[in-house]
């Protein structure tokens, strides 16, 4: 082998320079089968070098990387090309359209969404709006409002589309011309209760106008998450058989502020690596954020391309207009593109927010061959170069390349302006997002900008008028015209499905008998309940489960062979676990959706699913289960975004309570996410303590959300489009039958007398209420009141806190504005006023969870919780630790005799050292009492 030729300080030609291993993902271990031919390489590219240059040296290995991949060598693919355009104006298809109509239509939504905000803005109102996001993004929304979107008539299904929340503006603004919205409605934007008619949402929200809006975004970050997981669901349900979603597409609109989520980039990996080419992000760089640039010191469609080709994605940069092309055809040296990698952000922001003059001397300015590039421009030519965001044809080039492309997610870094065209005062300027009007000069030169037809006289510097042009028009026949070749308006959404029939009681019966002499926990007696539902031939194969990398904690390991884990590429390895009954199983058409973990791509599938009734039309039931703690404490911003796109499924916080998953400790043990669902008005909650509850409650929530509603328990109407979340446990104990003469009502609306205390001649009454794993405990407690202390107390089981509170603050709510009616008694009030003695309240919660109907408990109440952080112990240590368990409600009740004056207070420090509850050693070694209920 020939030595390598030397070159002064260049260590790359040094002879003794060792070889790495790996050199940028490039393998260099491997053997040199010909080095003469490797040093003939070596030598023409140091010939490239000295006799042409390094530029040109570039070029050509960027060619033969280019031309590598083209012939499948298998060599990595950079991380970051040049600060151009992806697309080259030799390969830049036809564009279709009549270019000057779509920017008349798109100057009549500009000048519409911006009054609309003005608008807002009157004396009286003053509700505010953003103008500048839609401004800048205006051209990416209009070309494919023209170009691609299909609606939903398409006979591909129509696409599915996740605007920009801070763009909802732009979107009213179309509507109206379309005719799809009024003007008095767009003068109701942001006045949804105060409005005359009803108003506008202020963002995307399906549950404020559920047949306009479809997908909830402007909760930043959640919109590119759930993007995918709708992706990847259109997949999963074309894979199943349940619909061909192979002609629609998913396109998400975000901002390159908007990718500092984590949640933004955290599942790309996955759209990568199920090859997702359904789906398309659009990022609208215009290089700000809402209080300043988005990377000042930096390049922010750099880095983001770094990080969507390094997960594997197509990336398709559009950073500057057609009027950049011949000049970077002159930049022979490439001093142009040097100028253009160079510069960072900030500049590019301030170069918009200046003057023609001010880039030619700073920009181009800063080398001798650049400012000889535009040494024949006027200022203004100079400042009217462009940014590709806005020039329709390479955004046109950029999207029929996305929806093209196969193998990969796509995703499109255009470079935009915020605030474009609305004047100097917003145009880059970091103030832009707040800014909500215009002045009297700004709306004068915002119009001529838009060669708009409005004299001076009609802009009232409050209400200036809205435009919209002749129906007979070139532009509105244009417009309607290609929504109808498209599919029709888009956004849109449809809620129309066949509804599914209750389930079979014969299922609900494995539940109801109880479990005989097996200790069962509620979390196995859901599963079980799961696969006799399964079996069902309607309702069986539209269960969808969802699991985070815990099913064999769940024990829906079980389901693994029989229904399998969904994977596109099915399974090409050999299980480890193959001979197991339990095996591990992989399908193309599995029903599984295991998500690793990851809670947060869980929340996203489970609006996916539970929104099919009316993405798809096709009604599928999401059953997603998780760690108690790990459900609405870290992943409860995407359970509202699933309550705004009226998702309907369940939601089960398995191992749930503060004491029952006892060796886990601080971080693991929840005591509080029934509070925290309670907060979200579309989660029913239930904390069920028996399977036959369970069943119950499963069946209800079925026929609620997917059939024939049957009314609420306790009469009148009630909502489809909720949520159930159910706290089940991981503590088995022996399941009882379902009792004769269950009150199934109560059980419903929150409450029932589950069992009676027994009858003791002269002897105190009292009421305990408990929920959950509780429930035991509280019959335990009824027997050492009976036996010890001649004190006869009735157990409740409270099935549901939240829907007991919830019903009496209508009741409340109902009397306050009613004042002549006779008053509604809320249900909580109603049996609690029949029964006798004080109340105490207990749960594996919080205190504040029962406390949530105290101010309903007509004679008062005592709550006993699991205040405070989880430790790891025993599970008696634990709840004598937090004052719960059997002895504790003792105490408790005793003392709340004491208060009514009932018996004397000795008797509860009798009690207090009786069964020694300030002392955790001496809590009882772990025993369930018969939860059978009294005949």
């Amino acid at each position: 082998m020939s030595a390598p030729q030397q070159s002064d300080g260049d260590p790359a030609r040094d002879a003794g320079t060792p070889r790495a291993v790996i050199t940028d993902g490039l393998p260099s271990q491997l053997p040199d089968t010909d080095p003469d031919e490797t040093q003939e390489w070596l030598d023409s590219l140091d010939a490239v070098v000295d006799n042409a240059g390094r530029e040109r040296a570039r070029y050509v290995m960027l060619r033969l990387l280019e031309r590598s991949r083209e012939q499948q060598v298998g060599v990595p693919s950079l991380r970051s090309t040049d600060y151009i355009n992806t697309i080259p104006p030799a390969r830049e298809p036809w564009f279709p359209g009549d270019e000057h109509v779509e920017r008349r239509i798109r100057a009549y939504i500009r000048w519409n969404a911006a009054i609309m905000v003005h608008r807002a803005q009157r004396p009286g109102i003053a509700v505010g709006g953003h103008i500048s996001s839609y401004a800048s993004s205006a051209s990416l929304y209009e070309v494919g409002f023209n170009h691609f979107f299909r609606g939903k008539d398409h006979p591909g299904g129509g696409d599915q589309i996740y605007f920009q929340g801070h763009a909802s503006p732009g979107i009213y603004a179309r509507a109206f011309l379309e005719g799809r919205l009024s003007e008095q409605q767009l003068d109701g934007f942001r006045q949804e209760v105060s409005h005359p008619g009803g108003g506008l949402s202020s963002y995307p929200h399906p549950r404020l106008m559920p047949e306009f809006w479809e997908f909830p975004t402007v909760s930043m970050g959640l919109g590119p998450l759930n993007a995918i997981y709708q992706a990847r669901f259109n997949r999963y349900l074309h894979a199943r058989g349940f619909k061909d979603t192979s002609d629609q597409h998913v396109w998400a609109f975000l901002g390159d502020g908007e990718m500092d989520e984590p949640e933004s980039l955290g599942a790309i990996g996955l759209a990568a690596r199920e090859e997702l080419d359904n789906l398309t992000f659009v990022i609208n760089c215009n290089l700000q954020r809402l209080d300043g640039p988005v990377r000042g010191n930096g390049k922010v469609i750099q880095e983001l391309e770094s990080f969507f080709r390094g997960a594997g994605w197509n990336v398709i940069k559009v950073i500057w207009g057609r009027e950049w092309d011949a000049l970077l055809s002159a930049d022979r040296d490439g001093a142009l593109v040097n100028l253009m990698n160079q510069t960072p952000d900030g500049d590019y922001q301030t170069y918009k927010a200046e003057d023609g003059a001010y880039v030619r001397e700073h920009f181009f300015g800063r080398d001798p061959r650049t400012r000889k590039l535009v040494e024949g421009m006027s200022d203004k030519e100079v400042w009217d170069l462009s940014r590709g965001g806005h020039d329709y044809r390479k955004v046109f080039s950029a999207f029929k390349a996305a929806t093209e492309h196969k193998g990969q997610p796509t995703v499109i870094l255009a470079k935009t302006i915020k605030g474009w065209t609305l004047g100097s005062h917003f145009e880059g300027r970091n103030s832009t997002h707040q800014m909500k009007k215009l002045t009297a000069d700004d709306l004068k030169l915002f119009r001529d900008r838009l060669y708009l037809d409005i004299p001076d006289d009609a802009l009232d510097k409050t209400l200036p008028p809205y435009y919209k042009p002749d129906p007979d028009s070139d532009e509105m026949q244009y417009m309607l015209e290609r929504r109808r070749q498209l599919g029709g308006a888009v956004p849109r959404r449809r809620s129309e499905f066949k509804q599914l029939k209750a389930p079979d009681d014969k299922a609900l019966e494995v539940l109801r008998r109880g479990s005989g002499k097996q200790e069962v926990a509620t979390t196995m007696a859901f599963v079980r309940l799961l696969k006799e539902l399964l079996k069902d031939k309607e309702l069986g194969p539209r269960f969808v489960p969802i699991i985070p990398d815990e099913a064999r904690t769940f024990g829906l390991d079980s389901l693994f062979s029989s229904h399998k884990i969904y994977n596109p590429a099915g399974q090409h390895y050999t299980s480890v676990d193959r001979e197991l009954m339990l095996a591990y199983k992989e399908s193309e058409t599995g029903v599984i959706l295991h998500e690793g973990i990851n809670e947060a791509g869980s929340t996203a599938s489970f609006t996916a699913v539970g929104s099919s009734y009316a993405t798809h039309g096709e009604p599928m039931i999401p059953i997603y289960i998780f760690y108690s703690m790990f459900g609405f404490q870290r992943t409860g911003d995407g359970f509202w975004a699933a309550a705004d796109q009226m998702t309907r499924g369940f939601v089960l916080g398995a191992t749930a309570g503060r004491t029952t998953l006892n060796g886990e400790g601080l971080q693991h043990e929840d005591g509080h996410s029934l509070l925290l669902a309670a907060t979200n008005p579309a989660v029913v909650s239930y904390d069920p303590a028996f399977s036959f509850e369970v069943a119950h409650i499963t069946k209800d929530a079925l026929q609620r959300m997917y059939g024939v509603d049957p009314g609420a328990p306790l009469g009148g109407h009630r909502s489809a489009d909720v949520m159930y979340y159910l706290t089940v446990y991981n503590e088995p104990f022996v399941q009882p039958a379902e009792p004769e003469n269950l009150d199934v009502q109560g059980l419903l609306a929150g409450m029932y007398r589950y069992q009676e205390g027994p009858s003791i001649d002269g002897g105190k009454r009292a009421q305990i209420l408990a929920s959950g794993v509780a429930v035991p405990w509280a019959l335990r407690a009824q027997e050492l009141l009976a036996n010890d202390w001649g004190v006869s107390a009735d157990v409740w089981s409270v099935t549901s806190w939240v829907e007991l509170r919830r019903q009496a603050d209508a009741c409340a709510e109902h009397n306050l504005l009613h004042p002549e009616e006779e008053p509604q008694v809320p249900y909580v009030t109603q049996r609690l006023q029949e029964a006798h003695g004080p109340v105490v309240a207990v749960s594996d919660w919080m205190r504040a969870v029962p406390d949530l109907i105290a101010p309903y408990a007509p004679h008062g109440m005592q709550s006993l919780g699991t205040d405070g952080f989880g430790l790891s112990d025993t599970r008696p240590a634990l709840r004598r630790h937090f004052h719960v368990d059997a002895e504790s409600i003792v105490v408790r009740t005793l003392a709340s005799l004491a208060d009514w004056g009932h018996l004397d207070r000795s008797t509860v420090r009798e009690a207090v050292e009786k069964y020694q509850v300030r002392d955790v050693q001496a809590a009882p070694a772990e025993e369930r009492s018969d939860s059978s209920p009294a005949t």
